[in-house]
């Protein structure tokens, strides 16, 4: 690519990335505040589950309409309405007079994640050369996890002001908000969405300025493929794939890492002895740092090795260090230093495998036709099952004990080895037409 276009759209990419930093931020700058809320607002476990799952309530609500509203209005005006509801969930989380309040705003900013979390790899996807689609919607993952790691870093920091400080934790992500908002009308609509609403000029003028002109005719072949209805999901062969997608979904979330992403601060101040609120809140700063460097990592070896193997060793080695942990909180007091080591151990298993492998086998596995209608469903099936494990973590480890929930979701990183080797292709080096065939076959 000759260097204008090559920038153009690497500043589109990076602008659409913004999304997953707010993304990364939200869903993880509850760990740290959620301690302090809790303290202030006096909440018991059900009430700390609830103020903890609000926003992936609407993360299902966001991931369901998302699809439907960005193929209506277009890709990048959904996305200012989500910057917009990144900004002021952001500012209503950091101002509440009680639980509900805030519950309220986190479930805005859930609808934001849920639409962003579909729409930003699109989107992306869509106005990148094929040559380098790659890398830029690896990009999305990468900024994700930056945003998860700032969140822990914030947080750490902030927690040093005194118990009202979980209020500013959730207020500075009004800042990068407004930044993407802003950001978002200086890039294009997307040249896919603008030729399925018969505006072909402009999605001309779009692909010559991104240097892509000649993926025109491949666009409007693509458009005319994707004709089927949900039906053809039951067709033999793509059940298989379509069952497949959503097992892998919700076992993403069932395998337990949320429990350490979400909770971290919780379970180090109520089970590990010792720990005061930011040195609780501190020690998820390596959390996230684990998380980051594991998943540039990935990126690496995704393609070199395959999917199969990292998704196979992720959840064993997910599983081990979750099976430490139970065994460790055996122990009375259960040593924080192993504790620690044990939680990074398995955020870095799962950012090696399950976190990036997953969400490229859901875009791969389904026929063109039903793509991005059955991607949908298995986004808001991961939505759903990550809403229930935040919704009864705390519930769990209260009746069977810390070590008993972490032993349910070592069982279920042991279902999900098997269930890969069992029925997962490996999709590295084969094209989407060669997958297809391939459960076409199965029939």
């Amino acid at each position: 690519m000759k260097a204008g276009p090559r920038l153009y759209v690497y500043w589109i990419s990076l602008v659409a990335a913004t999304s997953g930093l707010l993304f990364g931020f939200d869903i993880a700058v509850i760990n740290g505040a959620l301690l302090l809320l809790k303290q202030q607002f006096r909440l018991d476990e059900v009430q700390t589950e609830f103020a903890a799952s609000a926003l992936l309530v609407g993360c299902v609500l966001g991931a369901a309409v998302g699809g439907w509203l960005s193929d209506r209005f277009g890709r990048r005006y959904v996305l200012k309405l989500c910057a917009i509801l990144f900004a002021l969930s952001s500012l209503g989380a950091a101002i509440p007079r009680n639980l509900v309040e805030f519950a309220i705003a986190r479930f805005a900013g859930g609808i934001a994640i849920g639409t962003a979390s579909l729409l930003a790899p699109l989107y992306i996807a869509e106005v990148a050369p094929a040559r380098i689609r790659g890398r830029l919607v690896a990009l999305n993952q990468m900024t994700i996890v930056t945003g998860i790691l700032l969140a822990y870093f914030v947080n750490w920091v902030l927690s040093y002001q005194g118990p009202s400080s979980w209020r500013w934790m959730f207020a500075t992500a009004a800042v990068p908000s407004v930044f993407f908002l802003c950001a978002l009308f200086f890039v294009p609509e997307s040249p896919r969405w603008l030729v399925e609403k018969d505006r072909e000029t402009e999605a001309r003028g779009v692909l010559e300025r991104v240097g892509n002109l000649a993926e025109l005719d491949a666009i409007r072949a693509t458009i005319a493929e994707e004709s089927g209805s949900l039906k053809d999901l039951w067709q033999p062969g793509f059940r298989k794939a379509f069952l497949l997608a959503v097992a892998l979904a919700v076992l993403q979330q069932w395998t337990g890492i949320n429990t350490v992403l979400f909770y971290g601060s919780i379970i180090l101040k109520d089970h590990v002895g010792g720990q005061g609120d930011s040195a609780a809140i501190g020690a998820n700063v390596l959390v996230g740092l684990v998380n980051f460097l594991a998943t540039i990592v990935s990126l690496f070896w995704i393609d070199r090795y395959g999917r199969k193997p990292l998704l196979i060793g992720s959840a064993a080695g997910l599983g081990l260090a979750l099976a430490g942990m139970a065994f460790v909180f055996r122990m009375q007091p259960p040593p924080g230093a192993l504790v620690v080591g044990l939680m990074l151990a398995a955020v870095a298993f799962f950012a090696l495998g399950l976190g990036p492998a997953v969400w490229v086998l859901l875009s791969e596995v389904f026929p063109t036709k039903i793509r991005g209608r059955a991607m949908g469903i298995a986004t808001v099936s991961l939505w759903m099952a990550c809403t229930i494990l935040t919704m009864t973590f705390l519930s769990i480890a209260s009746k069977l004990g810390p070590s008993g929930a972490f032993t349910l979701y070592a069982l279920f990183n042991l279902l999900t080895v098997w269930i890969v080797a069992r029925f997962a292709p490996e999709t590295k080096g084969h094209t989407l037409e060669e997958i297809e065939h391939f459960w076409r076959a199965r029939t």
